[in-house]
């Protein structure tokens, strides 16, 4: 049966859409006809502009879901299978609940080829940017093993986990963003429109300013001259910037870059790993294998010097080499995650270690985030107090030089 989105007028008038499955069109306005409504547009879900067509080079038109979506249909799927459901019935039930257009249209779909006789992982390919490798792997892996349901709770928890960091993550950072812009605002109108205002009076004096003074009056005038230059100037750097970032080899070195700034580059190395390590622990506990998922886990990595120690780490495991070596070799990763792999690897309970380390890093980088969202905020009230002091100095000096030539 195929997917078809409909529009139409229900019996109170009201204009309805959505998604129904159908064998045709004139199929799906008979369903529409028999709960009352009127027809007023059907057609095929693949037709639409939210395609999933993959030689379709709109990406961003693709079906997507949120990671909030992703995880509460995760859990609602493993629920239901756990409960005894068929697949069949669990994605109906799962795809009827959902309020929002995309998802339904997304489930239906998966449903209807899931009818056709496909598995689920199969069905899940049909829409990559909704369900990411790291996802359809583990699903694949637990319809051959026979325990969806559990692979299912596992993927859910998981989900789940990978969304509530993210949200902390998010939060935390909030806060030194509009911090820092708030900053950056009020030194930019204190030179533009107070300090011009308030040295006035002194060039009517006619007397030698201090040198801090001078230095405002210059950085105030200069602002005010060219602000719209330099806003273009940014403008135009930050798109330069962003085109450079489109080849791999300037990419490669701005990554490395990163990871050699004193303080922001532990914080990224920490979230790389964290997230490298959970996968992983997810893959490996729903029965992927391990070189398999280590590539698939490498995938997951936005920092291509960590990418590629991954990818190399890989092909080394594929050698017969054990993992932790393979990995410390690119001293990419923190030596706490390396030796409890390790200690995994000696043990014969990876599965298990990958799945602490990753709680580990989890918290590790959400004890980082803290510290430095900590230490950033009295850094930034600093700096803003003796920008602040700096201005006060400058308009006050020459007022207490004025009042001595007058005593």
């Amino acid at each position: 049966m195929a997917v078809f989105d409909y529009v139409g007028v229900d019996a109170q008038g009201k204009r309805q859409k959505g998604v129904l499955e159908g064998e045709s069109a004139r199929h799906v306005r008979q369903l529409l006809r028999e709960k009352g409504w009127v027809p007023l547009q059907i057609s095929a879900a693949s037709d639409n502009s939210e395609s999933n067509n993959p030689g379709s080079g709109f990406n961003f038109l693709k079906p997507r879901l949120s990671a909030q979506d992703l995880a509460m249909i995760t859990r609602q799927l493993a629920t239901l299978v756990q409960a005894g459901l068929t697949l069949d019935d669990a994605l109906r039930a799962v795809g009827q609940q959902s309020e929002k257009v995309t998802t339904k249209r997304i489930l239906t779909a998966v449903r209807a080829r899931v009818v056709e006789g496909y598995s689920l992982a199969q069905s899940l390919a049909e829409f990559p940017q909704a369900f990411p490798s790291l996802y359809r792997a583990t699903v694949a892996a637990g319809e051959r093993s026979g325990h969806l349901d559990l692979v299912l709770n596992r993927l859910a928890d998981y989900t789940e986990s990978r969304y509530e960091t993210r949200k902390k993550v998010q939060g935390a950072l909030i806060y030194p963003a509009i911090l820092t812009v708030l900053s950056l605002l009020i030194v930019v109108g204190l030179l533009t429109y107070v300090v011009p205002d308030i040295v006035k009076v002194f060039d009517n004096q006619g007397q030698a300013l201090p040198l801090i003074t001078q230095l405002l009056i210059a950085a105030s005038d200069g602002l005010r001259a060219h602000i719209g230059k330099l806003c273009l100037l940014l403008l135009a750097g930050a798109f330069l910037f962003n085109r450079l970032l489109q080849g791999e080899a300037f990419k490669a070195r701005w990554h490395a870059f990163q990871l050699r700034i004193p303080v922001a580059g532990r914080l990224i190395r920490d979230a790389q790993s964290a997230r490298f390590v959970s996968t992983l622990g997810i893959l490996t506990r729903s029965g992927v294998p391990l070189v398999d998922a280590l590539r698939i886990a490498a995938d997951v990595i936005d920092n291509i010097p960590m990418r590629q120690a991954v990818s190399q780490a890989a092909d080394r495991v594929t050698e017969g080499g054990r993992l932790a070596p393979a990995l410390d070799q690119s001293k990419l990763f923190p030596a706490m995650m390396v030796n409890m792999i390790a200690s995994g690897e000696t043990s014969g309970e990876l599965d298990d270690m990958l799945h602490r380390t990753g709680v580990m890093q989890e918290k590790s980088l959400t004890g980082s985030i803290a510290t430095m969202v900590g230490l950033f905020e009295p850094m930034m009230l600093l700096m803003m107090a003796g920008v602040v002091l700096v201005i006060v100095l400058a308009i006050m000096l020459p007022i207490v030089q004025m009042n001595n030539l007058v005593n």
